[in-house]
């Protein structure tokens, strides 16, 4: 049974209601279709930008304090976030405090004022966050591998930018730029919690009133053509005097609602998302050539990748990745055993249990879908995909993912040049 409501609002905008049981806690979530793949060179990390930009001051609540003042009255959390193809904000209040939430947030989404000395103001600010990230190689070695893995599609660019576009960027640019994507047909209000009756009537009255361009094009983004193979892998590295190597592999991934996604979430969990996964064990724990070595999967729309990263002991490189070669090539010959079956299910189970008790994590669970993705489906829907999984279908997943001839490859360390890494591979 759907665990949730859609309707539209009068100008077109979705709205979402879902009610959790046994909790005070109301949280809005408003999720808006664009980020950095929507974005061209010019204005490369203007949705981050205008991200920013909608705290700081509105008509009705001029400045950042104003604003912050009033979440803070009533204990609010509150954030925002911007990601490749999706920028959100959302408040999480007593469900008492859920008509100050929708005006508040609204208030933000649809009045923010852009001021230019805000904007010129914020460019410091934007800046200093790309340097903090830059300067993380355990977070920038990502940006690299992504650069590498989408050669000429803005999903390789990072998502503040850089430090010289933002710069560079130019007010006007910026403003054209939210008045193109936001706009209600190309937005979301979700409502996760404890639900008043009266849910729809909030969020018409805040949400909906704002009235909708008749006829406009609908924004989109160029879709990635592909992987192709290379006879050396594809690479990117960034020298750093440090003793610690940042090493990222990626290999292609699947789209959101590819068919076997599922497939390839238990190998990921099989492979390196958990402290007891091959690559923990066999890299950190019974060699200790790294203090962390993990992997992930991270799809979109069109396209996606599964990601190795690991921050290795310089003097033991080459022993390393041969261990990580070998364990991927034994996955890819025998694939997983039973057990490793069963505990990755188990885990991914539990994982979605324990996510899902919050009402925030509820919002955005059904929120993106909703976005980015043709159908809705519940947690039971999601998680019976990933029970139905078998053996073959994970040794299938790993023998069409672990293609050395289509992976890219990034590090951060004292590398002067590519051939220092490539050699190993």
């Amino acid at each position: 049974m759907n665990n949730f409501k859609k309707s539209k609002l009068h100008n077109g905008m979705r709205c979402l209601q879902i009610p959790v049981a046994g909790t005070k806690a109301v949280t809005v979530l408003v999720l808006c279709k664009v980020g950095s793949r929507h974005e061209n060179r010019k204005i490369n990390g203007a949705s981050h930008f205008i991200e920013h930009l909608m705290f700081k001051g509105t008509a009705k609540r001029p400045t950042t304090l104003d604003i912050s003042r009033e979440f803070d009255s009533v204990g609010a959390e509150y954030n925002a976030a911007t990601s490749k193809d999706w920028t959100g904000y959302f408040a999480k209040v007593s469900r008492r405090h859920l008509d100050l939430a929708l005006d508040l947030l609204s208030d933000m989404i649809w009045n923010s004022k852009f001021d230019e000395q805000e904007f010129t103001r914020e460019k410091g600010v934007i800046t200093e966050e790309i340097h903090m990230y830059e300067d993380n190689p355990m977070s920038h070695v990502e940006n690299l591998l992504e650069e590498v893995m989408y050669p000429a599609n803005t999903l390789g660019w990072n998502i503040a930018g850089t430090a010289k576009i933002i710069k560079n960027l130019k007010h006007g640019d910026l403003v054209r730029f939210h008045e193109e994507f936001y706009e209600p047909d190309n937005m979301l209000v979700a409502v996760a919690g404890s639900l008043p009756t009266k849910t729809n009537v909030l969020a018409q009255k805040y949400f909906g009133a704002r009235p909708a361009k008749t006829k406009r094009p609908s924004p989109g983004f160029e879709k990635f053509k592909g992987f192709t193979s290379h006879p050396k892998p594809r690479c990117n590295i960034q020298y750093k005097k440090t003793e610690q190597v940042n090493l990222a592999l990626g290999f292609p991934g699947l789209a959101y609602e590819a068919e076997g996604l599922p497939a390839l979430q238990v190998l990921n969990v099989i492979i390196g998302a958990t402290m007891s996964s091959r690559l923990f064990i066999a890299v950190r724990e019974r060699e200790g050539l790294a203090y962390y070595v993990r992997s992930a999967v991270e799809s979109y729309e069109d396209t996606g990748i599964f990601e190795i990263r690991a921050g290795l002991d310089m003097t033991r490189f080459g022993k390393a990745v041969e261990i990580i070669k070998f364990e991927l090539g034994q996955m890819v010959k025998h694939g997983p055993t039973r057990e490793e079956m069963a505990r990755a299910k188990e885990f991914i189970r539990g994982k979605l249990e324990l996510s899902l008790e919050d009402s925030a994590q509820q919002a955005e669970f059904y929120a993106r879908q909703m976005l980015l993705m043709k159908k809705i489906k519940t947690p039971e829907q999601r998680l019976g995909e990933v029970l139905r999984v078998r053996r073959a279908d994970v040794l299938r997943a790993a023998r069409k993912c672990f293609n050395f001839k289509r992976m890219g490859l990034a590090a951060i360390g004292p590398f002067r040049d590519k051939n220092q890494i490539i050699k190993y591979f």
